[in-house]
Order: C-alpha cells, then structure tokens, then sequence
C-alpha cells in the first residue's frame, strides 16, 4: 500500500539515538552507529521521531510500504516488558474511573485515563468507545482555574501542545475519531495565536474523520476567563 512513512538520511544522522527513545512503536533502530527504520510495519507515520533529530535527518515520504500493525507493536511491547503495554512506565495505559484514591485531596480530580497527551494517547484505547472527548491545549488547565469540573468531568481528556511539539495532531486525531464512536469532542484552547494550530488540526481530523462530530470550542484568556 501506499501511505506516509518517515524516511531517514544516514549521512545527516550523527547517532544520536534520541529519535530510537522518541519512537514508541520500536521501529527505529542504531546499526552501525546510525538510525535506521528496522521495522517498516511499526512505524504509524505520525512522526513522533522527527522534532527528536538534532539534524533533521528524518523526514516524511509517501511511498509502498506495510500497513501499520498495532497489534504486532503491542505484543512486542509486553514481550519486552512483560506485562506493561509500553516500555515507558509513564505511558501505560489506564482507565482510571477503575482504581480507588485514598488520598486527601479536598479538590477530586476529574481525570478519567492515562496517559492523555495526545502523542503518547493509544489510537484504539478502550475509553474511547462511546465516550465525549476534550482536547485541551497544555496551558488552559493552569489559566482556568476550575478546569478540571467545567471542562474534563465526564470526559476523556487528551492534551497538547502544536508549537511545543512540532507535530501535526490531525493525522493521529483523524484516526481516533475514525476508529472509535466518539459523541462529542469539546476544544479548550487559549486566546494565544499559536493555539489556532490545535483548532486547525482539531476541525480537519474531525472532516476527515467523514462523521458528524459536534465540535464545541471554548477560549480561554491569558488573564483566566472565556472569551
């Protein structure tokens, strides 16, 4: 099939390894002190690698290549690490309505599952089905100061940020919506330029997504309130 895919320029890799630890599907490898895409199948074309390089030896192209296997990405994560679905402890999956607090929080919060940014986010996460999601840029949550009840309950949360992480979310948020029945989608962005990255990527997932997903969008002030 034809599909987007990352492509790497060995003469412009200086070994590095930190697009091997930004990749979290395991497709790219070190041979012979520079980065090589081992495993075209794992690669999902989503790019989490390329803000990573120092020299910006990867790049994206279009061309024949395996489809996409999550499930052998999965499996080969737990064979790795044994139970855990993902080699970083601070991305494994949890659904967190089905774990108990005792801590003495005189606030709750309201956060249904982790992780919640949007390139660590499994595309086919079990909370996904029939659910209302937030995409919340990273900084409303610190503007906003009763974020968490007007905003994330009874929502599944995923945040981020287009200018921190030079990635476009439209791809990723495309296939969630694709492959999941989500009933709404609420954007809490701020009133800061650069957020209208996130609004954009977040209304061309939803087209291509080819449903009718009520969008509802909130801006928020530097100074805290909806505009």
């Amino acid at each position: 099939m034809i599909r987007k895919i990352i492509k790497i320029e060995r003469e412009k890799c200086n070994g590095c390894g930190l697009c091997v630890n930004a990749c979290h599907e395991g497709a790219i490898e070190l041979v012979d002190g520079k980065a090589w895409l081992a495993r075209e199948n794992y690669c999902d074309g989503l790019g989490d690698c390329l803000p990573a390089c120092p020299t910006g030896a990867i790049t994206f192209e279009e061309r024949e290549a395996p489809a996409y296997d999550e499930a052998a990405v999965l499996a080969a994560k737990t064979q790795k690490t044994g139970n855990m679905p993902c080699s970083c402890p601070g991305s494994q999956a949890r659904d967190l309505e089905k774990t108990t607090c005792s801590c003495n929080a005189e606030v709750p919060s309201q956060l249904r599952q982790w992780p919640v940014q949007i390139k660590l986010v499994p595309v086919t996460a079990p909370w996904f089905a029939q659910t209302d999601v937030l995409i919340a840029a990273d900084c409303t949550a610190y503007a906003y100061g009763n974020f968490h009840n007007d905003f994330m309950r009874n929502r599944v949360t995923l945040v981020g940020c287009p200018k921190l992480d030079s990635v476009d979310y439209s791809e990723k948020l495309a296939a969630i919506l694709t492959q999941n029945d989500i009933r709404s989608v609420t954007l809490a962005r701020m009133e800061v330029p650069c957020c209208g990255g996130l609004e954009r990527a977040v209304r061309t997932a939803i087209d291509a997504s080819g449903k009718d997903i009520p969008l509802r969008t909130a801006v928020i002030s530097t100074r805290g309130e909806v505009l």
